[in-house]
């Protein structure tokens, strides 16, 4: 007998589903499991989403589940009760695939996002050059540039792949300072504990204390993608109806309100 799965996210709530009619599940609670950086976001779409008596009639509850893409796609991997899964890079979105966790068919890329270099506002520095010239050590000092763990975060991913290629990267890794998500990386410069971090720019338009100094070219790194699935090869009615509802347009007009982009605005 298989050993039986252990939820990691002990406090999230037992799911308990009440039959409405054939069809629909009246106030069926709908798991996501989706990327740090779509928390403030998400959120603002599933209350949209729950206030809309016309879409959801049956009153479909979405809760969400943040934590960083690949932690998440592993849960999944292993039998996580996730309907819905929305990552921050094609690669776990392909892991799962290819292990035949999601249904492979419903795959959409829904919204698209930037990389940036933060500094705290009380920071000195306004605007540095991305270049191989930049002196990190010195820039540094004694501290760490705060940054999504590389070895698994897809935002660190993103920022290893944009130092290599502005050769910038063997005088970055040891000055890492490694966090398990970006919104970790994120909390890090608002401390005031880093005096640089490496995000996505929708992480830096929702905080109040961190300022951009730059922008890393969109071709120093592959593009930032954030793709959509559906978890359960039979989905629900309730689990197929926010599905759609996240690439309407009320939900996307929400996703680029956060600074994210996405194909038809």
């Amino acid at each position: 007998m298989p050993p039986r799965y252990r939820h990691p996210f002990k406090h999230l709530t037992t799911i308990l589903l009440f039959i409405f009619s054939s069809s629909v599940f009246a106030g069926e609670r709908i798991t996501v499991f989706a990327a740090a950086s779509l928390t403030n976001a998400l959120a603002e779409v599933g209350n949209a989403f729950k206030a809309d008596n016309i879409v959801n009639p049956s009153k479909i509850n979405p809760v969400f589940v943040f934590a960083s893409s690949s932690t998440l796609a592993r849960q999944i991997a292993q039998g996580a009760p996730a309907q819905i899964y929305l990552s921050a890079n094609q690669k776990w979105m392909d892991y799962l695939v290819e292990k035949k966790a999601v249904l492979a068919s419903s795959k959409v890329t829904l919204l698209r996002n930037a990389l940036v270099l933060i500094a705290p506002n009380n920071s000195s520095v306004d605007h540095i050059v991305l270049n191989k010239h930049w002196n990190i050590t010195q820039a540094v000092g004694d501290s760490r540039i705060a940054v999504g763990d590389p070895d698994h975060v897809p935002a660190g991913r993103y920022a290893k792949q944009a130092l290599s290629n502005l050769d910038l990267w063997q005088q970055a890794m040891p000055l890492l300072a490694r966090a398990n998500n970006v919104r970790g990386a994120l909390a890090l410069v608002e401390r005031g504990e880093s005096p640089f971090g490496i995000v996505y720019a929708t992480d830096a338009q929702i905080a109040k204390k961190v300022k951009v100094v730059a922008a890393f070219p969109s071709n120093s790194h592959k593009p930032i993608e954030y793709p959509l699935v559906l978890v359960e090869h039979t989905p629900s009615a309730a689990t197929s109806t926010f599905y759609q509802y996240l690439q309407s347009d009320a939900a996307q007009a929400i996703f680029v309100k956060y600074g994210f982009k996405v194909d038809s605005v």
